[in-house]
């Protein structure tokens, strides 16, 4: 009886081992689980701030008599806009004469934008708002935006003419960190949509005395002719005053 009695004592006590080690064998296995489950986790996704994805813009340049009576008369035209494919994007003001407005609107349809361009309401509400002598109005395929959030408002448009916009682009763009050490950040550029000899280029101003500096100096006029520039490009700078 007391063989007996051992025999069951000793199975019952290898079972209950057998149980434990099962148990903690389970817990290991999940711990090594979740641990593998942590290194595989996805990798954080930066996202770029740089789009090369042809863009067409309308940009529309003029003298004002007041500026918040234009823009009053600015808004209520945007359903006509809207009919249009044509969307806000950005208003700038001189910073030599705050009544000259930079507007850039995005478009849609090419032919609408033209359409648009040439429609009597636009002259209308331009009338209207108090709109001095004739418009500048451009149609630009922007190949290049940087749309970081941080950037200066304060902003040059040059308007370029290249013998070759391949060469052109070519050089510009080798000479990027030259114009970040002046003071000088890319903000978009692109050609004219029926001339890509005409080169439209939009910089962030960070430091105006290295823009200006930069801009009268022989560094630039080198960087000018090497990539085939030709005459003296015209310059607009301004502040950005509203973004959509």
């Amino acid at each position: 009886m007391n063989n007996s009695f051992f025999a069951r004592l000793l199975v019952g006590t290898s079972l209950t081992f057998f149980l434990v080690s099962c148990e903690n064998s389970t817990d290991k296995t999940s711990e090594a689980t979740a641990d593998t489950t942590k290194e595989m986790a996805a990798p954080t996704v930066t996202t770029s701030n740089i789009d090369t994805m042809p863009q067409t813009i309308l940009i529309v340049r003029h003298k004002v008599a007041d500026y918040a009576k234009w823009k009053s008369s600015y808004d209520g035209h945007d359903t006509m806009r809207q009919a249009h494919g044509v969307h806000n994007y950005v208003i700038g003001r001189g910073v030599e004469d705050s009544n000259t407005i930079m507007v850039a609107v995005k478009v849609d349809d090419l032919a609408k934008a033209k359409a648009f361009a040439k429609d009597p309401s636009l002259k209308a509400a331009m009338q209207k708002g108090g709109v001095i002598g004739m418009p500048i109005i451009r149609t630009t395929t922007v190949v290049y935006s940087d749309v970081s959030p941080n950037m200066s408002d304060l902003r040059s448009m040059t308007f370029i003419n290249v013998k070759d916009w391949g060469a052109w682009k070519t050089s510009f763009e080798s000479y990027r960190q030259l114009r970040s050490d002046n003071g000088l950040t890319d903000r978009a550029y692109g050609y004219d949509t029926d001339d890509n000899k005409k080169v439209i280029l939009v910089v962030a101003i960070n430091d105006s005395a290295k823009a200006n500096a930069f801009w009268n100096g022989d560094v630039i006029k080198q960087k000018r002719l090497e990539s085939g520039t030709i005459g003296v490009p015209e310059r607009f700078v301004y502040r950005v005053v509203q973004k959509y």
